[in-house]
């Protein structure tokens, strides 16, 4: 796979998950990645930075002119802890963690985004409103509840599988509940 063919397969994932998750200004969406795997190793045995940095970089090229947070999940080294930007850390009330990540103590996705960001920091917990994973790294446990798959077009980068989450709100109510929006046309005509 070229890095050129990897790029366009990316921003088309992407754009597959955000027309699915509906993402406002300000929300959050994860990156779970494994370079090894996009280059047809094993998870955390063939970490490729250079793989990482254009994965990084597409993604924010992606998702910074919809004024969409980016946050990269480590591995499992670090606890799966999460590169964010210190502004949307601290705007979310998230809690700063102390430690940088490495090629194989966080992957090259999380050293990527401790490089491409303004000011990066690193958090335990986030909730994200969707996200994508490459490689199975697992990224559910930083999606907003109710989760949701999304099956981008494309289900392969290089040779890392791939799959998406969106999340919704909870259902709530019983029988009697809606659920759809409800335009309340007899109040809007007694204004």
């Amino acid at each position: 796979m070229t890095f050129e063919n990897l790029e366009k397969d990316l921003t088309t994932i992407i754009e597959d998950v955000l027309k699915e998750a509906k993402l406002r200004p300000n929300d959050l969406f994860i990156l779970g990645c494994s370079t090894s795997e996009v280059v047809g190793g094993h998870i955390g045995k063939d970490s490729n930075p250079e793989i990482g940095q254009r994965i990084i970089k597409t993604l924010l090229d992606e998702l910074k002119p919809r004024e969409i947070n980016l946050a990269v999940q480590g591995c499992e080294h670090i606890n799966r802890s999460v590169v964010v930007e210190r502004k949307v850390a601290e705007a979310k009330g998230f809690e700063i963690v102390s430690v940088v990540p490495a090629m194989h103590a966080g992957g090259a996705c999380s050293v990527a985004a401790f490089q491409q960001f303004e000011d990066p920091v690193e958090v335990e917990h986030i909730v994200a409103q969707a996200g994508v994973d490459i490689g199975d790294t697992s990224i559910g446990m930083h999606v907003k509840f109710v989760q949701v798959p999304v099956r981008p077009t494309i289900k392969e980068l290089g040779s890392a599988h791939v799959t998406a989450l969106r999340s919704r709100p909870k259902y709530v109510g019983g029988p009697r509940a809606n659920y759809e929006p409800i335009e309340h046309q007899e109040f809007v005509n007694q204004k």
